[in-house]
């Protein structure tokens, strides 16, 4: 059988409060399909066949270097190698994402300006650019040093409900949390000429030695602060959630990951009894209104790319789009000054700071930026290193690989890039209990303080290369893959003491697989 690239890579397609967790029969009653719709009966059995787990770890399956089918990326490995463009884009969606990539490099002044397109910064921030946090596309990290500015990593404020009101409000997912009164959603510790900023966030930590066979691994556990606060104090309940930028390749394929294949994935009542309970987070989607499966951001908190760019314009910013129309971003009725400070809307322009037209460019940059081609997937130590991998139980979270939507469809009618791709995330995109050592006491939505989106793998071993440094996990506390394995608690405790108990030459060779993907 004949795949063209330009269609799929498919091999042998031939044979605080309460949690409202979301089970198939409650997805089921929200309208969410629990089997694939955009297959026929014969395709839909092939694509199971395909991406049912290996058993067979004598050499690499089919197609696996090509994470991401037929967009992934196989130019050089360079520090640029984030910033590829599908490669199975036409032309002129090439342009699109060029031109996409100038507004997300783009610096915003603050108002009023000469510049009147590129006016509207803050008036309170974290960032001047979308590359400002993503650093070439890649993984944030924490302050590197006692007083600097964080601008990769930034803190999110919360508390919980407290009226049966703000209850109901979560409970029907029109709330995910509530903002602290003062100071939003989030920390903004930089701002215009003329206002001050609301603070600076510290950071410390403590260390804690690991004993494993043949070394001594060193952990550090952050504590979190903020000084300098501007405009008085927090509310009692506002818990502080540190988190870095997420790396930005393979959003749109994520995107084209069918709900159904998703939440097959889900087992909140641990129905198999293997301790793991992943559990699918529902929001609403920002423009509609309506439920919507979230899988972006670190608690699963938006359900598309077009939600994650519009809240980062909004809040990271300060710059005011159709999805998100407030002009002063994350300013708050206690921050007076902040409103009163002139906003970028240029009426000749448009209702917001950023148009549609610059939405949608960045959003369609955002959502086809290419995942690398594996480095090595042949190598035996690493496939030696992936079959450490499935048997120490990592996969059952990292869900090595899902065959994309084959409905999707461009406004010429034509298949999008992500169609019908096989890719290889390595998630189930699933919220998962991490245990008391990740935990952040922050609740958003359905997930718990102790609750984390599983994130996905590939790309991960090019993060030095990248980024020029390690920073894994939400808060960038490991810096290295072995530390981000010993953080592990909770659901993925048995895991993590699997693989604190391997011989060291296995363990380095499970660290080998992942430093290909």
């Amino acid at each position: 059988m004949s795949i063209p690239v330009s269609r799929a890579i498919l091999p042998a397609l031939a044979g605080g409060f309460v949690v409202f967790a979301v089970t198939l029969a409650a997805a089921d009653a929200l309208n969410f399909p629990t089997v694939r719709t955009d297959l026929s009966a014969d395709t839909l059995k092939r694509v199971r066949d395909v991406t049912r787990p290996t058993a067979d770890f004598s050499k690499a399956e089919p197609y696996e270097a090509m994470q991401g089918g037929a967009a992934t990326s196989i130019d050089p490995i360079t520090r640029d190698i984030f910033s590829q463009p599908s490669a199975n884009l036409n032309q002129e969606q090439g342009q699109d994402f060029h031109l996409g990539n100038a507004l997300f490099r783009k610096l915003w002044v603050s108002a009023p300006s000469s510049t009147q397109a590129s006016d509207g910064l803050g008036p309170l921030f974290n960032a001047r650019s979308c590359q400002s946090c993503h650093i070439r596309d890649g993984r944030g990290h924490p302050p590197e040093t006692a007083g600097a500015a964080a601008t990769s990593m930034v803190l999110r404020l919360a508390r919980p409900p407290v009226t049966p009101e703000e209850e109901r409000a979560v409970r029907d997912f029109h709330a995910l949390n509530f903002p602290d009164s003062t100071y939003g959603v989030q920390l903004q510790d930089l701002a215009v000429p003329g206002l001050a900023a609301e603070g600076k966030v510290t950071v410390r930590y403590s260390e804690e030695a690991v004993p494993l066979a043949g070394e001594t691994v060193t952990l550090r556990k952050p504590h979190y602060g903020v000084t300098d606060l501007a405009y008085g104090p927090f509310e009692q309940t506002t818990t502080l959630s540190p988190r870095i930028a997420p790396p930005m390749i393979g959003l749109g394929l994520i995107e084209a990951i069918p709900d159904a294949d998703i939440l097959a994935h889900a087992d909140p009542d641990d129905t198999d009894a293997d301790g793991i309970r992943g559990r699918a987070a529902m929001v609403r989607d920002h423009r509609t209104g309506q439920l919507a499966l979230g899988r972006f951001g670190w608690k699963a908190q938006n359900a598309s790319v077009r939600d994650q760019v519009a809240d980062a314009f909004l809040n990271d910013i300060g710059i005011s789009t159709p999805d998100q129309p407030n002009a002063y971003g994350d300013c708050t009725v206690k921050e007076a000054r902040c409103l009163a400070m002139p906003t970028g809307v240029q009426k000749r322009l448009g209702d917001t700071e950023a148009p549609g037209p610059i939405l949608d460019l960045v959003t369609f940059y955002s959502e086809n930026l290419a995942v690398p081609a594996r480095r090595k997937a042949s190598f035996p130590d690493v496939v030696h290193g992936k079959e450490i991998f499935y048997q120490s139980g990592c996969a059952a979270c990292h869900t090595p690989k899902f065959v994309t939507r084959d409905d999707l469809k461009g406004s010429d009618g034509k298949a999008t890039a992500q169609a019908f791709q096989l890719i290889w995330p390595y998630s189930d995109f699933l919220l998962h209990d991490m245990g008391d050592g990740l935990s952040d006491g922050q609740q958003v939505g359905v997930a718990s303080g102790r609750d984390w989106r599983t994130p996905p793998l590939w790309g991960i071993g090019l993060t030095q290369t990248v980024s020029g440094q390690q920073a894994y996990l939400h808060d960038g506390r490991a810096r290295t893959l072995t530390e981000a394995i010993l953080w592990h608690g909770g659901e993925a405790e048995k895991a993590r003491n699997t693989f604190a108990n391997l011989p060291q030459g296995d363990r380095q060779a499970l660290i080998n697989f992942l430093e290909s993907l």
